[in-house]
């Protein structure tokens, strides 16, 4: 099975002990968003888990036991952006981030990591040039790291809307210029360029347009073909990704993002983080009366052939 980590909450950068812990008790709780007494029960097996997938701005706190995770298949996305401490309030510096990413590429190889710069708006002062130039340092720095970079506009969701009214769609003129830029430069440093939910209007510069968790992705990472019958599709209609089965929880990402869809407000955030216990088999608090558990159904989708890419 393929297990995602990232589309809720970024549990590299804050709940990284939590998470080891896991592991080593061999599995995870996780209580529906929707449904809150349906709770699902995930084994953490390497001989089931074919992939855990980590999405991150700071892969940092994962690093020292990192080697936690050897007996895994893993591939991680290391979000790197442009923008400054009134729009990610709690993001590290570009320069620290890029520091881990390389340490992480050295240690999980480069088919296992891939950089995400997304999601991309236009202000004044972050103007199309701002973020060409931008993007020109973070690939010269990144090159000989990772070959894959993501991007993504603004999606102006209900929550991106409230808490950050000053958002605004990124025009089509625009998108195609920065597209066609950023594979240029992509070119240059050896870094393919992703788009993911964006259709295929990117695609005539040489943007791969499939969507950035793809059976490809994981298959190079993890080394070997695997089934497609499992079940595991995509759960967007906008892209070919693998994003189901997430063990995160929303409103607990403390990154503080105005762009974020996955935070209600901070106070939600504050008080869901207080009821985090790193010993807990819940990310957000622990079990509780009336809690429906079931297991999850896991299925190794690993058939033996060497992938060749």
């Amino acid at each position: 099975m393929i297990l995602n980590t990232g589309s809720r909450t970024d549990i590299p950068a804050f709940f990284s002990e939590w998470f080891y812990n896991r592991i080593t008790e061999g599995y995870v709780l996780v209580r529906n968003p929707y449904y809150p007494r349906k709770v699902t029960k995930y084994l953490l097996d390497p001989g089931i888990v074919d992939c855990i997938n980590f999405c991150t701005k700071n892969p940092a706190p994962m690093l020292p036991r990192i080697h936690e995770l050897d007996g895994f298949g893993q591939f991680w996305y290391v979000t790197i952006t442009p923008y400054g401490k009134e729009i990610e309030p709690n993001v590290p510096s570009i320069n620290q981030v890029i520091d881990s990413f390389q340490k992480l590429s050295h240690i999980v190889g480069l088919n296992r990591i891939g950089w995400r710069y997304d999601p991309i708006f236009l202000t004044e002062k972050y103007s199309l040039e701002y973020h060409l130039a931008s993007f020109e340092k973070m690939a010269a720095a990144l090159s000989g790291y990772t070959d894959v970079c993501v991007i993504s506009f603004l999606d102006l969701y209900e929550k991106t809307r409230r808490n950050f009214p000053a958002g605004k769609e990124v025009e089509q003129k625009d998108r195609l210029a920065l597209g066609k830029a950023f594979c240029e430069i992509g070119r240059e440093h050896g870094i393919r360029i992703k788009s993911c939910a964006e259709g295929t209007e990117l695609a005539p510069f040489g943007v791969d347009c499939s969507g950035c968790l793809t059976w490809e992705v994981i298959e190079r990472a993890v080394g070997q073909k695997l089934r497609h019958d499992s079940g595991s599709t995509s759960t967007r209609s906008s892209c070919s990704c693998l994003m189901n089965c997430d063990i995160g929880a929303y409103n607990t990402c403390g990154h503080g993002c105005v762009y974020c869809y996955a935070n209600y407000d901070p106070e939600t955030v504050r008080k869901n983080r207080e009821r985090h216990d790193p010993l807990s088999p819940f990310l957000i608090g622990t079990s509780r009366d009336g809690d429906i558990v079931t297991n999850a159904r896991q299925i190794r989708l690993r058939d033996g052939q060497t992938a060749l890419f």
